[in-house]
């Protein structure tokens, strides 16, 4: 008899074995599990689920902490009311030229200190172990010393330009508004990239050794070699990269409140910025959450697009 008539005829056993198993109720180990486990779901759903169900409520309210006995419910106009705010849409592009530089510039720093540590070579090890201080480094003390490095008045940057002759005097770094997000994107980077590469080194160290020699035998260089066979194989991890860079990019804020506060002007007044004043500052909480809404569906969208298009064309 051919294995189909053999799952045909076991199928009404198998039905009427999950039935008595379903008339009994759980079994020991099952009602074990579940009681093991409920502590952990009940956690999850106190500081987890209820918080970004409680912020869905409140951003369909119009709730200002300076009248908080005054709750009406709005429905989703305060969404309305983000979308006709011009400084929503400034902090959108802010937003997005920060991720996009942030991301694209850790990334290439990524592969590029990826590949030189796939190599073998005295102090690889020390090197490696020396990459990942920056990433280990909190946020406050990243913002802090980069803050001093930009400093007009005795920073290092200011020093060293003077010193080498490409300055004549000391420069306000994080007066330029044309400069600010840059610079803050570059003590992003700073920290982020040592964790992107380790990540990418991890995925090296995956490759077999056999495509290599079998692209050297057919005589590809080093650049072929890279382009053919380590870059497909990265995909993984490169996804992996594009996805985490792209969240936390879009996110960031400790870097932006300890360095400038969105300043000068508006010139690094970003969408968590944006989000962050709207809610503490001008205790609008209605608008707040409906805008942080939006950060997480953009995030959400974005992270899709990466995974869904970005990792099967690579």
């Amino acid at each position: 008899m051919s294995d189909a008539g053999l799952v045909t005829r076991d199928a009404p056993a198998r039905r009427g074995r999950v039935s008595a198993l379903l008339a009994r109720g759980l079994s020991y180990d099952d009602r074990s599990a579940w009681l093991l486990v409920a502590p952990v779901i009940a956690v999850l759903l106190v500081i987890a689920a209820f918080p970004i169900l409680y912020s869905f409520w409140v951003s369909l309210h119009d709730i200002v902490l300076t009248r908080p006995l005054r709750r009406p419910f709005v429905g989703f106009d305060n969404y309305l009311r983000v979308f006709d705010d011009p400084r929503f849409w400034v902090a959108v592009l802010r937003t997005t030229t920060y991720a996009v530089f942030v991301v694209v510039v850790v990334t290439v720093l990524a592969i590029g200190v990826a590949l030189l540590l796939n190599e073998a070579f005295p102090g690889q090890r020390i090197l490696a172990a020396l990459l990942l201080v920056p990433w280990a480094t909190p946020s406050v003390v990243t913002g802090l010393m980069w803050k001093w490095i930009y400093d007009p008045n005795y920073g290092l940057l200011n020093g060293m330009l003077v010193q080498v002759g490409l300055l004549e005097k000391y420069r306000v770094w994080l007066g330029d508004p044309d400069l600010t997000i840059f610079l803050i994107a570059n003590a992003a980077i700073w920290k982020q990239m040592p964790l992107a590469a380790l990540l990418l080194i991890v995925t090296m160290k995956a490759i077999p050794e056999d495509l290599y020699r079998a692209a050297k035998v057919d005589g590809a260089g080093v650049f072929t070699r890279f382009w053919h066979v380590t870059l497909p194989a990265l995909r993984p991890g490169l996804v992996l990269v594009l996805v985490y860079e792209t969240m936390i990019s879009i996110r960031h804020f400790d870097l932006f409140l300890i360095m400038t506060q969105g300043g000068p002007g508006d010139a690094s007044f970003t969408l968590s910025w944006l989000i962050y004043v709207e809610t503490f500052r001008s205790l609008r909480f209605g608008t707040g959450a409906a805008m942080s809404y939006l950060l997480a569906l953009a995030t959400f969208v974005l992270s899709y697009l990466f995974i869904r298009f970005v990792g099967r064309k690579l």
